[in-house]
């Protein structure tokens, strides 16, 4: 078959399956031009999903009746104009593929018109075929129309889903729009229906707009500013991880972005404090000078590739832990819903007649706990107990603080606590290794093998020593002191780290495989629920707990303490 110039409509349609690939696509870059084009207030009214209209209208700059050919031609642009303005581009939309992709799969009509002329224009394209462009009346700014998108390639139709799914695409994209320019006044409506309508703000009120003003509260602050890179937004508490990550939102430049790289980083500073199948909740905005990013490597611009990628990992990543590690992340215990409130009594069994007058001040008792710690302290050692501490059926601790009474999870905290002291000491040096007299022998894949091979080191540092023994079988013949000490079974060990040996090898970062590793020794040697404990051992995990980071939460995220507060027990005993 001889080689061929493909039509244009052709080629444009070929575009529109990178750059439109459904209705909420559409809303995205329309939206991006209303930005661009310096637009205070920008309305978009949808219907159908956006599959049988999409209206997006904007008071900006607007484009004379000449233009308007420019604008829905392919590569057509007023931002860049010559090689070296891809090295700085600080627009939303650049690439000029936009509006031609759209008009060849979709009837597209755009009215628009300058502030310094009295009258605008207005273009059509149907499905590819453009009409002349034509006078028409309309206020300044732009006003779009997208109507039957795909009705004539049904190939490509048949791939939205429902109405309701598209629009809560489109909701998504206006949100993340939103969220990284609040200086814009946006509305969305469908079918009638107002879904957002967000004043222009400053940036935490737009944050706050957007996520829900009930999560603001348990939000905190990130801002960092290091060699020249600027980030700041809000994360949620652990408390807020959602099965998803669509509660998460980051933004380079006002553009909002994916990055598997970014999330990733969100994710380590939240490992430990929430279940590893949760995602945090996150806006996070960061400011990059142009010249260090390129925005050209997606024609939707979606992804990007940063010239010091580690540089910006390790911004977002300490930035978020910095915001964390000065938050109370301790859950409070709910129980609301659980246990009646008590009623008072018209004539208690003795005392007064109002227990809510029997001389008890919540604010006094709480002082007294903060100042001074109760004349009963048992001594262990050099450890002193500042609480008393009761074992619950050999699984929880319950004490109190200044704040109310916690319910410590022995097993979780234990584990957070040995965690966090192999973690420090393997970073001085290697950790103590005890060497077996007999090598024990280990079933594993040809697979396994291969991949601990190449995790010799890591496990060195560890206190491992590992060898093959065969085609299917690996001979331990040191393992970290920690574990013989806890008496864990070696074998069984072994052969759960070998059945995750490729997972380790493939992480694009190692340390990050090292705390993994450390996860599974710390839960295996931690106290295990069901183990009786010494006054001595009481006193010094909790001791512990105080000196470590992330105590509120075992290393797998689960919580090690729920916190009672005193306000709460007044409530449900009727002190309040």
């Amino acid at each position: 078959m001889p080689i061929t110039q493909l039509p244009a409509v052709v080629i444009n349609q070929i575009a529109a399956g990178e750059v439109v690939e459904r209705p909420a696509s559409v809303v995205k870059e329309v939206l991006e031009n209303a930005i661009d084009a310096g637009a205070s207030r920008v309305e978009i009214l949808i219907e159908g999903g956006g599959v049988d209209l999409i209206e997006v209208i904007d008071d900006g700059c607007g484009m004379s009746e000449d233009e308007l050919p420019l604008a829905i031609a392919s590569h057509a642009t007023s931002k860049v104009s010559a090689l070296e303005d891809l090295e700085h581009v600080a627009t939303m939309g650049f690439r000029g593929e936009a509006l031609a992709s759209i008009g060849s799969v979709a009837r597209l009509e755009i009215r628009s018109r300058t502030a310094e002329r009295d009258s605008g224009g207005l273009i059509v394209v149907d499905h590819g075929v453009a009409e002349p462009p034509q006078p028409a009346a309309c206020p300044p700014g732009t006003r779009v129309r997208v109507s039957g998108l795909f009705e004539r390639v049904p190939a490509r139709r048949k791939f939205l889903k429902s109405a309701q799914a598209e629009t809560n695409r489109i909701r998504r994209v206006t949100r993340d729009i939103a969220a990284a320019n609040p200086e814009v006044a946006i509305v969305l409506a469908s079918n009638g229906r107002t879904l957002l309508d967000l004043p222009a703000s400053d940036p935490r009120s737009r944050l706050e707009a957007v996520l829900g003003t009930e999560l603001a509260e348990h939000m905190l602050e990130v801002s960092v500013q290091r060699d020249g890179i600027g980030l700041w937004g809000l994360i949620g508490r652990p408390e807020l991880a959602r099965p998803t990550a669509q509660h998460q939102i980051v933004c380079l430049n006002g553009r909002p972005i994916v990055d598997r790289s970014l999330r990733y980083a969100v994710r380590e500073a939240f490992r430990g404090l929430m279940e590893p199948s949760r995602h945090p909740t996150a806006a996070l905005f960061l400011s990059v000078p142009p010249d260090r990013v390129d925005v050209n490597v997606h024609p939707a611009k979606s992804e990007v590739r940063f010239r010091d990628d580690r540089l910006v990992f390790s911004i977002v990543k300490r930035g978020v832990e910095e915001a964390l590690r000065g938050a109370d992340i301790v859950p409070r215990f709910e129980t609301s819903g659980m246990v009646p409130p008590v009623a008072p009594r018209e004539r208690p069994l003795f005392g007064h007649s109002d227990t809510r007058s029997a001389g008890f001040d919540a604010a006094a008792a709480r002082g007294v706990m903060a100042s001074s710690p109760p004349q009963r302290t048992a001594e262990v050692g050099t450890i002193q107990t500042a609480r008393p501490v009761l074992q619950i059926h050999r699984m929880f601790l319950v004490t109190e603080d200044a704040e109310g009474m916690l319910i410590i999870d022995q097993h979780a905290l234990h584990e957070r606590v040995m965690f966090e002291r192999m973690l420090e000491r393997i970073g001085e040096a290697t950790l103590p290794s005890q060497r077996l007299l007999i090598p024990e022998m280990v079933e594993a894949s040809p697979e396994a093998i291969e991949a601990m091979g190449s995790l010799g080191e890591m496990l060195g540092r560890l206190g491992f020593d590992v060898s093959p023994a065969g085609p299917a079988t690996v001979a331990v013949h040191a393992v970290p002191s920690l574990l013989t000490e806890r008496h864990v079974g070696i074998v069984a060990f072994m052969s759960d780290l070998l059945e995750r040996a490729a997972e380790l090898r493939d992480m694009t970062d190692q340390e990050t495989a090292l705390r993994d590793v450390l996860d599974m020794m710390a839960c295996k040697a931690a106290i295990k629920a069901g183990e009786q404990l010494s006054e001595r051992e009481l006193a010094d995990l909790l001791s512990m707990r105080e000196t470590v980071e992330r105590s509120s939460n075992c290393p797998h995220g689960r919580p090690t303490t729920l916190r009672l507060s005193i306000e709460e027990l007044e409530r449900r005993f009727a002190r309040r």
